[in-house]
């Protein structure tokens, strides 16, 4: 057990639960539990490793503002928020979220969260913030049904959460928790990419399968 800090500008210490699966048994989505499985797709797997492999390299948590560059654009790679895990595993895979969020906001800008005073995109930005990861993967048509049942959350699932009412993003891993139910979220909501057992810690807001 550890104290870890809330996700967005404010503090909150929430209690996780680490994931101590061993890899070897993480390595197939159907390993043994009470409620078969069905198999991730290879790209999802490549997604899930590709923020695990985040761990240790990532290791602060930094909302601060921060000028990129466009396309490819990112802060340090041992800082930055949740939505970062998320992005830089997709760019593992060549997948740009900057890019394909900049330009679905630019045709379609009205569709997006108005939240922030903002006239028109910012490509600096827009990627990071999670009611924009939300509504472009929705509007891609990956949204899945949100359920209370373990076996609907595969490796490779884009979760967000609402904590405390603070919006809060991860992507489903390959590791089960130590009781083999469901899999663990790399996330970072305060200590950098870790993978805990987070899935059903806080309120799901939105679950996707992108690939």
């Amino acid at each position: 057990m550890r104290r870890v800090a809330a996700i967005t500008c404010a503090a909150l210490c929430l209690t996780l639960v680490a994931c101590s699966v061993p890899r070897e048994r993480a390595e197939t989505p159907s390993a043994t539990t009470s409620t078969a499985r069905p198999s991730s797709s290879e790209k999802a797997m490549r997604l899930a490793q590709a923020a695990e492999n985040q761990v240790g390299k990532t290791v602060r948590y930094d909302a601060s503002y921060v000028q990129i560059d466009y396309p490819g654009g990112d802060v340090p790679i041992d800082r930055g928020v949740c939505t970062d895990v998320v992005v830089r595993a997709f760019r593992a895979l060549n997948i740009d979220l900057q890019v394909d969020v900049h330009e679905d906001m630019t045709e379609h800008f009205s569709e997006y969260p108005q939240n922030w005073g903002l006239s028109g995109p910012n490509t600096n930005i827009d990627h990071r913030r999670v009611p924009n990861l939300q509504t472009y993967f929705r509007r891609a048509g990956k949204s899945l049904e949100v359920t209370a049942r373990p076996q609907d959350y595969w490796p490779g699932d884009v979760v967000t959460w609402s904590v405390d009412g603070r919006p809060h993003t991860g992507i489903v891993s390959r590791r089960l928790v130590p009781d083999g139910q469901y899999y663990c979220v790399v996330h970072n909501i305060g200590a950098g990419a870790q993978i805990e057992d987070a899935l059903f810690s806080f309120e799901i807001t939105g679950h996707y399968r992108p690939l």
